[in-house]
């Protein structure tokens, strides 16, 4: 770390602590060549963010795809280490595939898509809470 008064490399640690619940590290710092101290912080860069319906952002889950999952899959004999597979290749998918964000209509286009292929009982649940279907007809159109 290059000291921010004598832009020194020649530095240590005197004192780490986790900080933010967990989220970062706190470093005091001593710069060998000047003498001074100074602070730095670790934290894992912005993990990818879901662009929700709404406007809002928030931190990509895979849990929250499994739990999706597992909901459509209720009472189907599916087991929980299928969905679990099932749950890891879509973010496979989407950490290939993007960068920085993803919307969350997505996600749920890419598990309807896996579902459909795994139960098309399981997949049609999916669509009614993700496509929001009001009707009967919004599920027969959706099955084309």
């Amino acid at each position: 770390m290059r000291c921010p008064y004598c832009a020194s490399d020649n530095d240590g640690v005197r004192d780490s602590r986790i900080v933010d619940d967990g989220k970062a590290i706190r470093r005091r710092r001593f710069c060998n060549q000047c003498r001074r101290r100074f602070t730095t912080y670790e934290r894992v860069e912005g993990l990818l963010q879901v662009l929700k319906r709404d406007g809002r952002h928030q931190d990509f889950s895979r849990a929250k795809i499994e739990r999706g999952l597992l909901a459509a899959c209720w009472k189907r004999k599916i087991s929980v280490e299928q969905i679990q597979k099932l749950a890891a290749e879509i973010e496979a998918h989407i950490l290939d595939n993007y960068e920085k964000e993803v919307a969350s209509e997505e996600i749920g286009s890419l598990c309807m898509d896996y579902l459909r292929e795994l139960d098309q009982v399981a997949f049609v649940r999916f669509a009614s809470v993700y496509r929001r279907f009001s009707d009967i007809q919004d599920f027969v159109d959706e099955l084309r």
